[in-house]
């Protein structure tokens, strides 16, 4: 690991896009690994968790290389997890598309449902409403990012309790409002991919590295 580069290590779970999203984290100041192993992963100072296609599939891949147990493990040690899109979605209690109600990992309560919006996908840029005090979006609070997604979570209930500070929750539009980010302690997420966000996306994911 490079002396001033935070580890990062990229899940290998067989979700697509996850090239993309290593080449971002490099260029905004990670020593980033793409990997699998169960070591790397619970010593890197970063985990971050990508996710595209359907919420019930990426819950399967995910389980199927015990990722699920490795996310679990990090956070109840106090260690960063980024997850971005469906890596986001699926840390709240369940999902439900095409009919099938999917449990997620239960980090967060809430249900991931398709937005009520006369276009969907949601794909394209949009502004979103950035929590106050963001550490994520500190310098690209008026920034547009890259969205593709059809559901989403539209609730956020958890509030802050004992010693931890509020969860920061960002918001956006299509449609209706739905959680765009989490930035929750250890855990942080994003609905929209800052890997295809440009130079807002590679800043909030340097905000994100040098909180490691």
């Amino acid at each position: 690991m490079a002396a001033d580069r935070p580890s990062v290590a990229v899940l290998d779970y067989g979700s697509g896009n996850v090239h993309s999203a290593v080449k971002a984290l490099a260029a905004a100041g990670g020593d980033v690994t793409l990997t699998r192993d169960r070591e790397e992963i619970a010593n890197a100072d970063g985990l971050v968790v990508p996710g595209v296609g359907a919420f019930g599939a990426v819950m399967e891949q995910l389980r199927a290389v015990r990722g699920d147990e490795m996310i679990e493990r990090r956070l109840a040690g106090g260690r960063h997890v980024l997850g971005i899109c469906v890596g986001m979605q699926i840390l709240f209690d369940r999902g439900v598309e095409h009919g099938l109600d999917t449990a997620g990992l239960g980090q967060w309560p809430g249900t991931v449902v398709q937005l009520n919006a006369p276009i969907l996908p949601h794909m394209g840029w949009n502004t979103v409403d950035a929590a106050p005090d963001s550490v994520l979006f500190a310098g690209v609070e008026t920034e547009r990012f890259y969205f593709v997604h059809s559901y989403a979570a539209t609730d956020w209930t958890l509030e802050a309790y004992g010693a931890f500070a509020p969860p920061r929750v960002t918001f956006a539009t299509h449609g209706e409002r739905f959680i765009a980010a989490v930035e929750n302690g250890p855990l942080t997420a994003t609905q929209f991919h800052p890997e295809k966000s440009g130079e807002a996306g590679l800043r909030l994911l340097r905000n994100w590295i040098q909180s490691l």
